[in-house]
């Protein structure tokens, strides 16, 4: 079932293809896998993985409501598609509280800047009948209201651009190499770990990468379409970063203390050490940055190889320590430039 996907697709291109599988299927009963995912342009790994979340979908969480639809690896089967039917259908009951989070949702959302003007105005058209519905629970929405940090703003403006299949220009923080640098990027999709990322093909490196939401200090959406290389998308379940077999290996050594680099950073292995310890083997396509890891352990732990970053490291830490030296020389020589001053009557 391996294979590449057609074109890269983001959340709203996904919710739109589950809502039309929906009722694709239901018309289709016993459809082969095959068929449905070249109809819907999508490898038969991303069909698989809709109908893993379908059938959490439903009218309610009661039993009988959620799809039951399954498939035993060649076709598709949908036990109770009446369950969707008409005569199925109850009308839908909020409490105030649901209705007062859902109203003040949309209001947010509708302000999102880079949001297209048709969606909007949908937004708008379906809050305006939620509120005839909640009645009096629609008070104390208009009382309260959102606003979405500078993310929002760029999150938008990569969802347009990946919708409108259009290039886009960053300014960006690299928190390793403490710099921010200009990129042309193609955005392939937006990614959730802990924080939102765009995955994209950059042309300043002329490869994959993915940038932090919050690390993009200044956004723009270019005319020049956006035209990223057929790539394979990667299962980003388990970690974000995922370090190939052809990135540089780099061994650490910490002691009790730095045991938490084990937990945070994918490695290829982690051996004992006598003192309660663990030498790590990684890999990373960029072992610089791992320079400021070093500096954070201190002495819980130190670069054991390639010696050349581990001598950049030991560089990294002997400035640090001579800036903070020459600190303490400036602030053992004030007093006594006082006590001159004083006795020349400045």
């Amino acid at each position: 079932m391996a294979g590449k996907p057609v074109r890269p697709v983001n959340a709203i291109d996904q919710t739109r293809r589950m809502l039309s599988l929906v009722t694709y299927l239901r018309e289709r009963p016993g459809a082969r896998i095959e068929d449905v995912a070249r109809a819907f342009g999508i490898t038969e790994d991303e069909l698989v993985s809709d109908l893993d979340v379908l059938p959490m979908c439903g009218t309610s969480f009661r039993g009988g409501d959620l799809l039951d639809i399954d498939t035993d690896g060649e076709r598709i089967w949908w036990h109770n598609p009446a369950a969707l039917g008409a005569e199925a259908a109850e009308p839908l009951r909020t409490a105030a509280d649901e209705a007062t989070a859902l109203l003040v949702a949309a209001r947010a959302v509708a302000t999102l800047p880079g949001l297209r003007e048709g969606d909007r105005q949908a937004l708008l058209r379906a809050t305006a009948k939620v509120e005839t519905a909640a009645g009096e629970a629609a008070g104390a929405s208009s009382r309260l209201s959102v606003t979405f940090e500078s993310e929002g703003g760029v999150f938008a403006d990569v969802d347009r651009a990946i919708a409108e299949r259009r290039r886009l220009w960053i300014r960006y923080y690299s928190p390793a190499r403490d710099e921010v640098t200009e990129r042309e990027i193609d955005p392939i999709r937006l990614v959730s770990v802990g924080h939102t990322y765009v995955e994209a093909w950059c042309r300043r490196s002329e490869a994959r990468r993915t940038f932090r939401l919050d690390r993009v200090a200044e956004i723009r959406i270019l005319d020049e379409p956006s035209a990223p290389p057929e790539v394979e998308l990667r299962d980003l379940s388990e970690a974000l970063v995922q370090p190939a077999a052809e990135d540089p290996e780099v061994v650490v050594e910490v002691g009790p203390g730095g045991r938490w680099v084990a937990e945070y950073y994918p490695h290829d292995s982690a051996d004992e050490l006598p003192d309660g310890g663990l030498r790590i083997t990684l890999r990373t396509p960029d072992p610089a940055s791992l320079r400021r890891l070093a500096l954070r352990l201190g002495r819980d732990g130190r670069i054991v190889e390639p010696t050349g970053l581990a001598d950049s490291a030991r560089r990294a830490a002997r400035e640090a320590l001579a800036a903070y030296d020459g600190v303490e020389a400036a602030g053992r020589t004030e007093p006594h430039g006082q006590d001159d001053r004083q006795e020349r009557g400045l």
